[in-house]
C-alpha cells in the first residue's frame, strides 16, 4: 500500500462539491469505566492538551490518572447521560442536521454537512474519508468553539491535517478560527440568557464561566483569555448590564499547574461573601451542553453554592440545537464559503 491515499477513478472528473465539517471535542461511547478510560486516554495523550514531554507525562497518565480518574468521570457521566446517549453527541448531531437544512435552504443541495469528534467517534478521519468518496473538493472546517485555543481549535486543525497529509489530492481548504465576536452568535447567547431570566421571573447576577486552560499557555501566546474577555463584554453590553451585574470565571482545572483565574467555584464563594444570594450561570465556551455544564456546573457547583447559603442558582442551557444557533452558524458558514462553486455572491 502506498504512502498516499486517493480515488483514481475520480481524478480529473471536473466535478466540484462543497463540504462543511463541524468538529466538537468528543465523548465516551458509554458512561462506564472502559469507554471513559479509552476516551480520556486519547484526549490526554494529545500534546495540544498536555504539553509535557511524553517521557515525563505518560507514566503519570497510564499510571494513577487512567487507573482512578475513569471511575470518577464515569460516575459523573451517569448523572447526565440521556436515554439515547451522550448529551454532547446528541445535541451536536441535532444541531448539525438543522445546520444542514439551513445551508441547503440558502445555497442548494450540493453541500455536504457533517459532524466529527476530535477524540472518539465519529472520528475526523472516518468522516473525511466519507467526504472524499462523495467527491468533496472544497472543505470548510468549523470547530464548535467560539473562542480559539490551541487546546481545542488547534487540536481540530491537527486532526484534519493528519488526514490530509496522507491524501494524494487534497481539497481546497478553509478553516474557521473563531467566532467569539460574531454579532448574530452573541445575540443568540444574550437571548438565551434573557429567556432563562424570564423563566425564573427575575434577573440575578450573571456569572459567565469558561473552560479554563493553563496560564502558561496564554503566556506563550494562546488568545483564549482575551477572546473570552471580549465575548463576555459583548454579552453584557447586549443585556445592558453594569459592571456590578456580571462577572466571569474559569472552570474545569486539572492537575497542579496554575490555570486561568478566577476559578468558578471560588468566584461563587466570593459572590456569597459579597451578599449575592441569587446567581445565573452561563458558559459561552460550550456550544452544546456536556459534562462540564450539566454535571460540573449544574450539579457540583450548584450544590456547593446552595449549601453555602445561596438562594437560587439558575443554569443557562447552552444554545444546543436551538434554531437561532443553527441560523447563526449558517450565516458564519455561508460567509466563509464565498467565492466557492455554487455560492452566490453577497450583496
Amino acid at each position: 500500500m502506498g504512502r498516499y491515499r486517493g480515488l483514481p477513478e475520480q481524478a480529473e472528473s471536473g466535478g466540484q462539491r462543497l463540504g462543511v465539517l463541524l468538529v466538537n471535542l468528543g465523548t465516551p461511547e458509554a458512561p462506564t469505566y472502559g469507554p471513559v478510560r479509552r476516551y480520556l486516554g486519547q484526549f490526554l495523550r494529545d500534546r495540544r492538551v498536555i504539553e509535557l514531554c511524553p517521557y515525563a507525562w505518560w507514566p503519570i497518565l497510564y499510571g494513577p490518572i487512567l487507573t482512578f480518574r475513569p471511575r470518577k468521570s464515569a460516575a459523573a457521566y451517569q448523572k447526565i447521560w440521556l436515554e439515547d446517549g451522550s448529551p454532547l453527541l446528541r445535541y451536536s448531531e441535532r444541531l448539525t442536521a438543522k445546520l444542514e437544512r439551513e445551508i441547503h435552504a440558502r445555497l442548494g443541495h450540493d453541500v455536504r454537512v457533517g459532524l466529527a469528534m476530535t477524540y472518539g467517534q465519529p472520528s475526523v478521519k472516518d468522516v473525511l474519508e466519507g467526504y472524499f468518496r462523495d467527491g468533496v473538493t472544497h472543505l470548510l472546517v468549523l470547530p464548535m468553539y467560539p473562542q480559539y485555543s490551541g487546546t481545542t481549535t488547534g487540536a481540530v486543525f491537527d486532526a484534519v491535517a493528519r488526514v490530509l497529509m496522507r491524501r494524494r489530492a487534497v481539497p481546497e481548504l478553509r478553516f474557521i478560527r473563531d467566532y467569539h465576536d460574531d454579532g448574530a452568535y452573541v445575540d443568540a447567547l444574550a437571548a438565551r440568557i434573557e429567556r432563562s431570566w424570564a423563566e425564573a421571573d427575575r434577573r440575578s447576577h450573571l456569572l459567565l464561566s469558561y473552560h479554563g486552560i493553563p496560564v502558561k499557555y496564554v503566556q506563550k501566546g494562546d488568545p483564549y483569555r482575551a477572546q473570552a474577555t471580549r465575548m463576555s463584554g459583548l454579552i453584557a453590553e447586549r443585556l445592558g448590564l453594569g459592571p456590578q451585574d456580571w462577572s466571569m470565571s474559569f472552570q474545569s482545572r486539572f492537575g497542579p499547574t496554575e490555570w486561568l483565574q478566577p476559578y468558578t467555584d471560588q468566584r461563587l464563594q466570593e459572590l456569597l461573601a459579597q451578599g449575592v444570594r441569587d446567581v445565573t450561570v452561563a458558559s459561552p465556551a460550550f456550544s452544546v451542553d456536556c459534562l462540564e455544564t450539566l454535571e460540573e456546573l449544574g450539579v457540583e457547583y450548584r450544590h456547593q453554592y446552595l449549601e453555602a447559603g445561596g438562594n437560587s442558582f439558575t443554569l443557562v442551557p447552552a444554545l444546543n440545537d436551538d434554531d437561532v444557533h443553527a441560523e447563526a452558524l449558517a450565516a458564519i458558514v455561508t460567509r466563509n464559503l464565498q467565492g466557492w462553486p455554487g455560492v452566490p455572491a453577497r450583496n
